[in-house]
């Protein structure tokens, strides 16, 4: 079986072009969320701050709406990319959806007025928690049209993740057996879709709460973890997707023991499991880290999948921006379904 990728409803020279909207100059100054050292999710709190200044290959985009990921909650407590912080207060966030304001050249592809999603490069500029972002062309993408500025915020960092994951590293194809642990959350929602569409059998771990929409999204197995152990009722798969990692319940360990000779884990929580290629060689089977690449050419691939009905974002809840802490708090509870997103301006 072949699958295709559905055509963007409107195209020009191949690329996707969007309904363009009227924009204002930006103003000097804009509300943003900082936190001035690491700390509990306490330490975040709404300032005035400058708005960016565009140089180079960078767009300037009013932010309507940002997804909150755990990465922003790690960096906010001192971890993820908190040792590239050059000064403080910073602001966090990477994803975003919102409306270009300035781009490079008159030309450019993403003109002022288009509805644009991507990724921000925190820290080397400020996040997108914030009234406005910058962030390098080739991590935007036309906004999906299909989608509200808040869906779209919940798509950039968790789909690009499962994407790179599910399509580029692992070569998702039919017949091929996954297993994707939290298959629940940001990333695991998106994987379990993007597996099953490309063919593969996909097993995904949740709690018995998420299994039949998961099942829905098309895993053909669901494992409840809180009542079974996996490696008991799973073998001789081809690649295991570990969203957990070392930091609960031995997953990463244990997911050594399903993988077929020479199949490959995929670890992708940073700093959890310091020993997993070892432990991935003694056992027989492959093993690597992972680290988001933004790209917003993948990101208009993934716009026309989300266009086309074929792959869906589950948006959870939806923040003020003020109410930043109370989103890293949830997150940081754990079984969040799909995102959460920050409301940052009218859209």
């Amino acid at each position: 079986m072949r699958f295709r990728l559905p055509r963007s409803a409107t195209t020009r020279n191949g690329l996707a072009v969007a309904e363009r909207e009227a924009v204002d100059a930006p103003p000097e100054r804009m509300r943003a969320v900082v936190f001035d050292s690491p700390g509990d999710p306490t330490a975040l709190r709404t300032e005035t701050v400058p708005v960016p200044t565009r140089v180079m290959d960078e767009v300037l985009v009013r932010v309507v709406a940002a997804g909150v990921n755990p990465i922003d909650a790690k960096t906010r407590a001192g971890r993820g990319v908190s040792p590239a912080i050059a000064a403080y207060p910073a602001v966090p966030g990477f994803d975003f959806s919102g409306v270009v304001v300035a781009a490079p050249f008159e030309a450019h592809p993403l003109p002022p007025g288009t509805p644009v999603y991507g990724m921000a490069a925190v820290p080397r500029t400020p996040g997108s928690y914030a009234e406005y972002v910058l962030a390098p062309s080739s991590a935007l993408a036309a906004k999906p049209q299909t989608l509200s500025h808040v869906e779209a915020a919940g798509v950039p960092l968790a789909a690009l993740t499962a994407w790179q994951l599910i399509v580029e590293t692992a070569r998702a194809h039919e017949g091929q057996r996954i297993l994707i642990h939290a298959g629940s959350g940001g990333v695991g929602h998106f994987a379990v879709q993007f597996a099953a569409y490309f063919g593969a059998h996909v097993t995904a771990t949740c709690s018995a709460a998420n299994a039949p929409w998961l099942r829905e999204l098309g895993a053909q197995v669901v494992i409840d973890y809180t009542t079974t152990r996996f490696e008991d009722v799973v073998s001789d798969v081809d690649v295991v997707i570990d969203l957990v990692g070392d930091a609960h319940a031995q997953t990463g360990p244990r997911s050594l023991r399903v993988l077929r000779p020479g199949g490959l884990l995929v670890v992708v929580p940073t700093g959890v499991w310091p020993g997993y290629a070892d432990a991935a060689a003694e056992a027989g089977v492959r093993a690597t880290a992972f680290t988001v690449i933004p790209d917003g050419t993948a990101l208009g691939t993934i716009a026309r999948l989300l266009d086309s009905g074929a792959v869906q974002v589950y948006v959870e809840r939806v923040f003020e921006l003020h109410d930043a802490a109370a989103a890293h708090r949830q997150l940081e509870e754990g079984h969040t379904r799909g995102k959460l997103v920050l409301r940052v301006s009218d859209g």
